[in-house]
C-alpha cells in the first residue's frame, strides 16, 4: 500500500473525533476543545483510508510572515510509508514564503531537516499540581481595556502578528499583568487545557517578571494540574521544579525560512513560556 492510496482533504470540525483518537494513541493530553482552538485559527490537512482518519497536520499563519506546523500525526499502522513527508510537504506548500516554526520530538528531526528546518532551541515541558504560593503583590489581574496592549507585548516578544490568536485567549484565558509608567509591562494568561490548566504565554523584561507572573497565577489556582512549556534558554527550568512543577519532557525547537527574515524593532520583552508546542 502506498499514500496514494490516501485521500487528503482539508481538515473540518468532522475530522475531530478522529482526530482526538489518534493524539489519544501517541498518549497527547489533548481534548476535544484544545483541537478545536487549534483548527479554528489553522489550515489543516486529513489523511483518511477508506473514510478512517490516519493521519493530521496543521499549518497556523501568523500573518502573512509567519506560521507553525503541528499536531503532525500519522497512525501508528501508516508509518514507514512516506505518508508524514507527504503531509509536511503539503502543510509547507500552505505556509507559501512564510517563515514555519515547531516543535519536533527525537523521532521526528530527521525528516524535519530534511525538508529545511533547522534547531533553534529546546522547549522542556513542567506539569504537576504547584506546591503553595503567595500571589506577588504588584500582580494583578487584566481589566477590559487592556487587550490592544496585550497583543502589541506579544507581538514584540514573538516577533510576528498572532492577533488572532490572542483574540482566541481572550476569549478562553484569564491573564495576570504587571503595569508601570502608567502601562502594563509584562502579562502572562492561563487556560483550561489537557489534563488542567496551561501558563502561557508569559511576556516580560527580565527572569523576575516572568517569576511573579507565574507565581501570581499558581497562587490562585491551588490544587490544580498545571503545565509550562518554556525555552531552556530562560533558565526558567530549576526555578518551576522548586515550585513542584516536574520536568517530564520536551522537543527540539526549529526554523524553516523561505527567505531572510525581516527583524523587527529592538524590544525588551520575550517570550517565557509557549501558548502551547502547537502554536509556539
Amino acid at each position: 500500500m502506498t499514500t496514494q492510496e490516501i485521500i487528503l482533504e482539508k481538515m473540518a470540525p468532522k475530522h475531530l473525533d478522529g482526530a482526538l483518537e489518534l493524539s489519544r494513541q501517541v498518549q497527547w493530553p489533548h481534548r476535544r476543545e484544545d483541537w478545536e482552538l487549534v483548527l479554528s485559527i489553522s489550515q489543516g490537512i486529513a489523511a483518511l483510508e477508506e473514510q478512517r482518519l490516519v493521519a493530521t497536520i496543521m499549518m497556523t499563519p501568523y500573518g502573512d510572515d509567519a506560521a507553525t506546523i503541528n499536531m503532525v500525526i500519522v497512525d501508528a499502522a501508516m508509518r514507514g510509508r512516506g505518508l508524514g513527508r507527504k503531509m509536511l510537504e503539503e502543510a509547507l506548500a500552505e505556509a507559501g514564503e512564510r517563515t514555519c516554526y515547531l516543535v519536533a520530538t527525537q523521532e521526528g528531526l530527521p525528516l524535519y531537516e530534511r525538508l529545511g528546518f533547522a534547531a533553534t532551541g529546546e522547549i522542556v515541558q513542567h506539569q504537576g499540581e504547584p506546591s503553595p504560593v503567595e500571589a506577588p503583590d504588584h500582580v494583578t489581574w487584566s481589566e477590559s481595556g487592556d487587550y490592544a496592549r496585550l497583543v502589541a507585548l506579544d507581538r514584540a516578544a514573538y516577533g510576528h502578528d498572532r492577533s488572532a490568536l490572542m483574540e482566541i485567549l481572550r476569549e478562553r484565558a484569564k491573564f495576570a499583568v504587571i503595569r508601570g509608567d502608567g502601562e502594563i509591562q509584562a502579562f502572562a494568561a492561563i487556560r483550561s487545557f489537557g489534563r488542567g490548566l496551561v501558563i502561557g504565554p508569559v511576556v516580560a523584561r527580565n527572569n523576575a517578571e516572568a517569576r511573579a507572573l507565574i507565581e501570581f497565577l499558581l497562587a490562585h489556582h491551588q490544587g490544580r494540574f498545571v503545565r509550562i512549556d518554556t525555552d531552556v534558554s530562560t533558565d526558567l527550568s530549576g526555578w518551576l521544579t522548586g515550585r513542584g512543577l516536574d520536568h517530564v519532557g520536551g522537543g527540539i525547537r526549529m526554523r524553516r525560512s523561505e527567505a531572510a527574515r525581516q527583524e523587527g524593532k529592538p524590544t525588551d520583552h520575550r517570550s517565557y513560556s509557549l501558548v502551547s508546542q502547537a502554536l509556539g
